[in-house]
């Protein structure tokens, strides 16, 4: 007689120490289940999880209150239709392309060479606090054109706001924190916005200050969202998984040294870590009316959290999902960064991740740039770290002891 597991607690600290083990109870025996803690649907199938993100009838309404606050007003992640495509239209060629390329490429370098330098002859450093964690913020806010000594506030801010989107529990003091730098952002930019607008650079917040489609411009708060945004899910996704890509590889030294022998697999290596363990574990959707899902049906106008984290390791979508390995067949390098991805750690369709090449760009020059380094690099006491976090997920610490270039000891 077979006993039916109980549906897991996602709140629950046995929850977060290991998420995993509840996916495959969820996809298992609750492919659709209600869960009273969140008052939402949650959804845990790669082929369920794929629809909500795919489907126009699963709307993004919810964003209103689970992110808006924090933003100080609607983003792209909101918008539909005309609307979305024209504000996408104004964003997206800095994130790909001759601007990626020529424009922001040097600020990516520099950036990671910047940081590395600071520990370069370390024989230890925690990589999450040195370089991971500071890595894309840095790069964000140069790539605006923003004052570098100002990197330690948007650090602050970024963390803040992070918390924010975390907080599945609704702690009043983080709500409050994150509504606060909501305000003191608002209160930092719109000044120089005023001055790119009459002035503009060749940076980024001048882009977005004279961007124009169909007769379509950002105002203040248009471009106040964007930044917000941009700092909050480009800042967690590359930080998250550049702690990943290397607590993944430091586990399984054999691949590893296939990186080392060849870098043309730091980008299988990328999409792997997205696969196996993605930095942002759950998105939410709302649908507009109601539909039927493995499982059963979701009401119009609930809130269902689509498992990104379950999805990726779903049996029916992955040979051996529990397992890391860079040269699965299933996933697909070309594809990774674009709406046909193999993987959902990006979403998919017509709100892919606008921002997915800047993150792959940022993830080659890092993680290369730290193998270049240091030819020897091994976790500080022999074993990995445990990742931290429901919504968002990664280690909160990585200590690696380090061989840096040249030293034979």
């Amino acid at each position: 007689m077979t006993t039916i597991p109980q549906p897991p607690d996602i709140l629950s600290p046995e929850f977060e120490a290991d998420p995993y083990s509840a996916y495959r109870i969820l996809r298992e025996y609750y492919p659709l289940l209600h869960d009273p803690a969140t008052g939402s649907y949650l959804i845990s199938r790669y082929e369920d999880v794929q629809r909500a993100f795919r489907e126009p009838v699963f709307t993004n309404d919810h964003y209103e209150w689970q992110i808006e606050p924090v933003h100080g007003g609607r983003t792209l992640l909101r918008m539909s239709g005309h609307e979305h495509a024209v504000r996408r239209a104004l964003v997206a060629p800095a994130f790909r392309g001759r601007d990626l390329r020529e424009k922001f490429l040097p600020v990516i370098e520099r950036n990671a060479r910047d940081l590395i330098d600071d520990f370069r002859n370390a024989v230890e450093t925690d990589l999450v606090a040195a370089f991971a964690t500071r890595f894309p913020i840095n790069v964000i806010v140069d790539m605006l054109g923003l004052d570098r000594a100002d990197h330690d506030r948007f650090h602050a801010w970024y963390k803040t706001v992070v918390d924010f989107f975390g907080n599945l529990g609704r702690d009043p003091e983080i709500t409050a924190a994150g509504l606060r730098v909501s305000g003191e952002l608002s209160a930092y930019l719109h000044p120089i916005i005023r001055a790119r607008r009459a002035a503009p650079g060749d940076d980024l917040l001048s882009t977005l200050c004279t961007a124009e489609v169909d007769g379509t411009r950002m105002n203040d708060q248009d471009i106040t969202a964007f930044v917000s945004l941009l700092l909050s899910a480009g800042g967690e996704t590359t930080d998250k998984v550049l702690a990943g890509i290397f607590r993944n590889l430091l586990a399984h030294p054999d691949q590893l040294a296939a990186v080392r022998a060849d870098r043309s697999l730091v980008v299988a290596a990328f999409v792997e870590t997205l696969r196996y363990t993605p930095p942002v574990q759950m998105i939410m959707r709302q649908p507009a009316e109601d539909v039927t899902l493995s499982g059963g049906t979701v009401p119009a106008g609930a809130t269902l959290i689509c498992m990104i984290g379950a999805a990726n390791r779903d049996e029916r979508r992955y040979d051996r999902p529990d397992t890391f390995d860079l040269f699965r067949t299933e996933v697909s390098a070309a594809r990774a960064f674009s709406a046909a991805a193999d993987h959902v750690a990006f979403g998919l369709g017509r709100h892919f991740c606008v921002g997915a090449l800047l993150a792959r760009a940022e993830v080659e020059v890092g993680v290369n740039q730290l193998l270049d380094a240091f030819p020897g690099i091994a976790f500080a006491d022999g074993t990995a770290p445990a990742e931290a976090g429901v919504f968002l997920r990664g280690p909160k610490r990585l200590a690696v002891r380090l061989t840096p270039r040249g030293d034979r000891g």
